[in-house]
């Protein structure tokens, strides 16, 4: 065997060393600058620790700092790790199970000796994860058989790790990392890679943020563990940045504004399911209104198909082996004469709500014969649909059971597809900046796992949308490009638009997918120029996703603050006095004749109470009137927000002032 290797690095430039030489001895060769900045490497792509050793010739790439992405996930992983060790530190005899890196940070589930964690612990955690990190322990990597991982852990009580060890492949290569040389230092079983070692991360760089409770493999029939969440940075910059994202984003929450707003309200009666108020109904109504506007302007036409429908359509439609699980399933039942409850037919009939629209879009298609000069056809629906999401999914009315869609599918040729994607693209753009999101990113979910379709099927569906988003020059980095393997949905791949909101957050909103398999399943077909029959390319496409999810987006992105148009209640007149009941009469007819949505407040309450009130109530104007106002035929325009500019205007100016950006974006 060679006894030197050749390493070529990210400039294309190349050097020899030894066989066996680490990743970390290629940055001490190149500088001692890079050798401590280097957190770890990649060789032909692979993440690896500094400390593996390079066997044969390779592309070596070192990851420092400055690649944030990957800097922060090894520092999350290790922070996962040390966490582990401070709370088996304090806490002898807790068992540790699992602990990943998340998208801020990391948690760490642990089995404890005598009571579940609380936050009372979290002080104490952190002051010995601190002393950990001060200790600067290398992270060794060993690799060990099963039988050793199930040896050791079973030594130590560690019965779930010994039982997580006891289900890996034989043959696999299994690592364990220790926190420092010597014999007994703290290990955890883990894939890698780490940092160098523990002194890499910043201590005033992470924080210890909640406890929780979670079953053991995330099954309710298991043991239940005490979760401890964490958030982790690469310094106390990003952390503090972080910190105050999340007090931001705990003023947005929707639901408390949802509240102070009377939009919505959700209780125990109906769980994932939303009571709307008339003021959210409101909001809804002006949504929706806008949405089936765009759409008619687009040349959608518009359906409305049936919730419930038997379990043969779904079984035919490949939903029922892919999603059953997630479907409310409602068994053909009559009831019984001597009133003892509902009685099974025997027939076996089953009967579903829907989850999602596109079979029935697929039905409709197929009534009459369709020719090739009819498509493409453009067909949507906002309709209701149900899903069995887990009780503890649920979150607000941005994660529910019963939602609306403001779904569509695309009856296209294949010789159509990239016009379509297109203009559905710039239709997309078009909205979001409407509704006030100029920032969002394109990225491409490819063929998952489970899936239904050929290989060859697939290629062209992917081939076809990539080239679709390129056709429409937002395949580029300004438009956040990226492709996700394994991302797609059982039948097709999938273009998924996320929007950025105001303090940063990312959401996953707007979808088109291009799907071959669901016309093939429900035998869908038109007759082409050559007179014979071809399958129409079904694409399923959303703006908004669900009226729901976004309208507690809306409420967040905008703090309740919302654009004019869309605002629930979009003036109040206010008096001072009583003398001024009559007038704030006239100045809200003046409002509402203008087609501003305003209502007077005539209440015996000092004015500055009022205030308070309505702007809690994120009210955009207020129209304060008394003696004088009255007298003059004017009005005190009070805007919403701190620092806003009280000016004193006629009652006419005032109205078109208000008028005009009362109208939506489309009707200006």
């Amino acid at each position: 065997m060679m006894s030197t290797i050749r390493i070529t690095l990210p400039d294309g430039s190349a050097r020899d060393a030894a066989r066996g030489t680490t990743a970390g001895e290629i940055a001490a060769s190149i500088g001692a600058g890079l050798a401590k900045a280097a957190l770890a490497a990649k060789v032909n792509g692979e993440l690896v620790d500094l400390s593996r050793a390079i066997e044969a010739d390779a592309d070596v790439a070192l990851v420092t700092a400055r690649d944030e992405a990957l800097a922060l996930e090894l520092a999350r992983h290790d922070y996962a790790h040390v966490l582990a060790e401070a709370v088996q530190t304090l806490f002898p005899g807790t068992q540790i199970t699992f602990g990943p890196s998340t998208d801020d940070g990391f948690y760490y589930d642990f089995a404890p000796v005598d009571r579940p964690f609380t936050e009372d612990d979290l002080p104490l955690i952190e002051a010995e994860m601190r002393k950990i990190i001060g200790r600067d322990a290398p992270l060794v990597r060993e690799e060990w058989s099963r039988a050793q991982l199930i040896a050791h852990f079973n030594a130590k009580g560690e019965s779930f790790k010994a039982e997580w060890a006891g289900d890996l492949p034989e043959g696999e290569v299994l690592t364990i990392y220790r926190a420092g040389t010597a014999p007994d230092a703290w290990l955890d079983m883990c894939r890698g890679p780490h940092l160098p070692s523990t002194g890499k991360l910043d201590p005033n760089a992470f924080k210890l943020t909640r406890v929780s409770g979670a079953y053991w493999r995330g099954d309710q029939n298991n043991a239940m563990l005490s979760r401890i969440y964490g958030t982790g940075w690469l310094n106390k910059k990003q952390l503090d940045a972080h910190l105050l994202r999340l007090e931001e984003a705990a003023k947005r929450d929707h639901r408390r504004i949802g509240q102070d707003m009377d939009l919505f309200h959700l209780q125990s009666e109906a769980h994932g399911s939303v009571f709307w108020h008339p003021n959210g109904f409101i909001l809804w109504r002006q949504l929706e209104a806008y949405m089936r506007r765009r759409l008619d302007k687009a040349g959608y036409v518009e359906v409305k198909t049936p919730q419930l429908m038997d379990s043969k359509q779904w079984e035919a439609s490949g939903h029922w082996g892919k999603y059953r699980e997630n479907m409310f399933v409602v068994p053909d039942e009559v009831p019984n004469t001597e009133d003892e409850g509902p009685v099974v037919t025997g027939k076996g009939d089953m009967m579903a709500l829907k989850p999602m629209n596109c079979p029935a879009h697929v039905l409709i298609f197929r009534q009459g014969i369709k020719s090739y000069r009819d498509l493409p056809i453009r067909m949507a629906e906002f309709g209701c649909c149900h899903r069995n999401e887990p009780h503890g999914a649920l979150h607000g009315i941005m994660r529910v059971r019963q939602f609306t869609q403001d779904d569509a599918h695309i009856f296209c040729r294949e010789d159509q597809i990239v016009d379509e994607v297109r203009l559905f693209c710039e239709l997309l753009d078009s909205v979001y900046k409407d509704l006030g999101f100029a920032d969002y990113a394109i990225k491409l979910a490819l063929r998952p796992e489970k899936r239904f379709g050929t290989e060859e099927m697939w290629d062209r569906a992917e081939n076809d949308l990539r080239e679709a988003v390129r056709a429409t020059g937002r395949a580029t980095e300004a438009y956040g490009w990226e492709e996700l393997p394994g991302e797609g949905a059982f039948y097709s791949p999938k273009l998924e638009f996320h929007l950025r909101d105001a303090i940063g957050r990312t959401w996953q909103v707007g979808t088109i997918q291009l799907d071959y398999v669901l016309p093939e399943r429900l035998d869908a077909s038109y007759v082409g120029e050559d007179g014979a029959r071809h399958r129409p390319v079904m694409l399923h496409r959303a703006i908004l996703g669900t009226f729901e999810r976004f309208i507690g987006i809306l409420i967040e992105h905008h703090a309740g603050r919302f654009p004019l148009w869309l605002a629930p209640r979009q003036a109040v007149v206010a008096t001072i006095v009583s003398d001024a009941d009559d007038y704030a009469a006239e100045v809200v007819a003046a409002l509402q004749a203008a087609g501003i949505r305003a209502e007077a407040d005539i209440r015996n309450e000092k004015i500055n109470y009022k205030v308070r009130e309505h702007s809690l109530a994120k009210v955009p104007y207020m129209l304060v009137v008394g003696r004088r106002e009255a007298e003059e035929r004017t009005v005190a325009l009070r805007p919403l927000g701190d620092g806003a500019q009280q000016q004193v205007l006629p009652l006419a100016e005032a109205v078109a002032l208000l008028a005009k950006d009362a109208v939506a974006p489309d009707l200006r």
